[in-house]
């Protein structure tokens, strides 16, 4: 079975989406979407510094763009049979699988990047990455520290982002080193993403979520917050409303797709960040499977 995959902020580049512009039909889209967002991301996303490309406000529509304009140059190729998008790649996964269409993504992107950088302004806060300790550990010692800090991606075995408040972020980030973690490397990234630090942009975002209509999707899109594939408009909804403060669960995800018959993954939009992870995974699952039947 075929499964297709979105990414989400991160995967960025100076460039980006350059070759897709040559195509007709793609030209009208990034067209399109300048118009929509009210100026011309389509400058900086070729053109652009890696500073600019940044700028959340920039970076989301980019990433969105690039993905779903892929997708749609695809055409019959693109035939998947699941998919799934990683934090921001969820809005995507949904266009390209007709939930949503193509303008009311862009806007719901739009809103939610912007959103989110309101409410990082609101309190200095951060994320994390702990390399080499299990989701356990990494859960238990978030709890210990009184400061607002909590586990946010789940990227894949041994790799979990954690986000919050700066100090909270930093007192976890020595206990985990205590504890054994390999790295603790705090990220370059304007806020705490997927963190309770995110409830004004959730609220904001309710708002704008439910006045959009979504439809049933062609296949299942197995969402962040519970990694379990969904087509009911009003769950997918719900789950999207819940995803910014909610932690993004990938590798549970990636876990419950080749459960459920996953054979290939695709990524679609720029780089091919989610292609490692779901290798990662992918060896974890094979070798728990290893060691119950040996």
């Amino acid at each position: 079975m075929k499964a297709y995959i979105f990414p989400g902020q991160g995967s960025q580049f100076p460039g980006m989406g350059k070759e897709l512009y040559q195509d007709a039909k793609a030209k009208e889209l990034f067209e399109k979407a300048n118009e929509i967002l009210g100026f011309r991301i389509t400058d900086i996303m070729f053109d652009g510094t890696e500073e600019e490309l940044r700028q959340t406000k920039v970076t989301q529509p980019a990433i969105f763009l690039h993905s779903v304009i892929l997708a749609d140059s695809l055409g019959g190729y693109f035939q998947p049979d699941m998919v799934a998008g990683h934090s921001l790649g969820e809005f995507s996964a949904l266009v390209a699988t007709g939930a949503l269409t193509f303008e009311d993504g862009l806007r719901l992107v739009s809103a939610r990047a912007n959103a989110m950088q309101k409410a990082c302004e609101i309190q200095p806060s951060t994320m994390a990455a702990i390399l080499g300790l299990d989701d356990y550990t990494v859960e238990e010692v978030c709890q210990m520290v009184s400061e607002i800090v909590v586990p946010a991606n789940y990227n894949c075995p041994g790799q979990l982002v954690i986000s919050g408040s700066i100090e909270g972020v930093e007192k976890a980030c020595a206990l985990l080193t205590e504890r054994g973690a390999r790295r603790a490397l705090k990220l370059n990234v304007s806020g705490a993403f997927h963190s309770p630090l995110m409830e004004a942009a959730r609220a904001e975002l309710e708002s704008a979520i439910e006045a959009t209509q979504v439809k049933s999707p062609v296949c299942p899109v197995y969402q962040n917050i519970d990694a379990k594939p969904h087509t009911d408009p009003h769950t997918i909804k719900a789950n999207l409303i819940a995803q910014l403060t909610g932690p993004v669960r990938w590798t549970q995800t990636v876990k419950k797709m080749l459960e459920d018959g996953a054979t290939s993954f695709t990524e679609v939009g720029p780089g091919n960040v989610l292609q490692g992870l779901v290798k990662k995974v992918d060896r974890s699952v094979e070798t728990a499977s290893a060691q119950t039947t040996a």
